[in-house]
């Protein structure tokens, strides 16, 4: 007899021809769950390796804690030193952490470091510390310092004083009641300035030094108030990091707590000279 109702499905239909697949065997989804996050976490390792590897051989930010290299650099800049300038190094071949300390293996030299070139290097007695100071003196030459001002192969910098008032105003707060002259060192293609302390008489002369061979003699701008060559001896090439070119970002951090922190907007892209 047949029937006007609906169709009923036949129970063993509801039965699959082959058993479910669970979820944790080979290609279930939680494994691909796993599978997706072991990609992501691959891929971010990737990229932090290549930051990594970045900033050991082409670029690294600095940030300027002292007033060493006033006025070129103020405390609170924030540097961008290019690490490629000199040469290509082999990446992590000049790391310096704790009591380890490599020295660069260069797979390419570029240009050689020039006077008045601002760097980065390993300070030769504590290689862990990096300290930021101007190439004044070359390899092979001789230097001397007479009344502050320095000679190279017994001949004076070319230098001319600049008027007190186009730097005082913007003088970093710690260095306002100090009685600076400011003058400019003229080189073949470029310039410099630097400021010495009028009543500051300390370490005025230095006897003639000869630079031996892949060292230099480097200097703060801020001559009186800069631990340098003068002090600990000449920079070695292989602890050289890499020429400073950028200021990207400048900050003010108040001893005062109830101050706030300026931004030197006049200074974010301000080059290095």
């Amino acid at each position: 007899m047949t029937s006007d109702s609906s169709d009923v499905q036949d129970p063993a239909e509801d039965i699959p021809s082959h058993p479910a697949k669970n979820d944790d065997t080979l290609g279930g989804p939680v494994e691909k769950v796993r599978f997706r996050y072991l990609k992501e976490v691959l891929s971010l390792f990737g990229v932090i390796f290549l930051v990594v590897v970045f900033r050991s051989v082409v670029l690294e930010p600095f940030k300027i804690p002292s007033g060493s290299m006033i006025p070129s650099l103020r405390i609170g800049d924030f540097i961008l030193v290019n690490k490629f300038t000199y040469g290509l190094k082999v990446p992590f071949s000049d790391l310096s952490l704790g009591v380890v300390n490599l020295d660069p293996v260069y797979l390419m030299k570029l240009n050689k470091v020039k006077r008045g070139d601002v760097i980065v290097f390993k300070y030769p007695v504590e290689p862990n510390i990096y300290y930021i100071k101007r190439v004044i003196g070359l390899p092979g030459e001789t230097v001397e310092i007479k009344e502050k001002k320095v000679l190279i192969n017994g001949k004076p910098l070319d230098i001319e004083e600049l008027p007190r008032s186009k730097f005082m105003p913007s003088m970093d707060e710690k260095f306002k009641d100090t009685n600076f002259k400011f003058y400019r060192v003229k080189l073949k293609d470029r310039s410099f300035i630097y400021q010495v302390d009028q009543d500051n008489y300390f370490q005025t002369d230095l006897e003639k030094k000869t630079i031996p061979a892949d060292s230099y003699f480097v200097m703060g701008d801020n001559r009186d108030f800069s631990y340098d060559s003068r002090y600990w001896g000449f920079v070695p090439h292989k602890n050289v990091k890499g020429k400073a070119f950028l200021v990207w970002l400048s900050m003010h951090f108040p001893d005062n707590p109830n101050e706030e922190i300026v931004f030197r907007t006049d200074r974010i892209g301000k080059l290095i000279n």
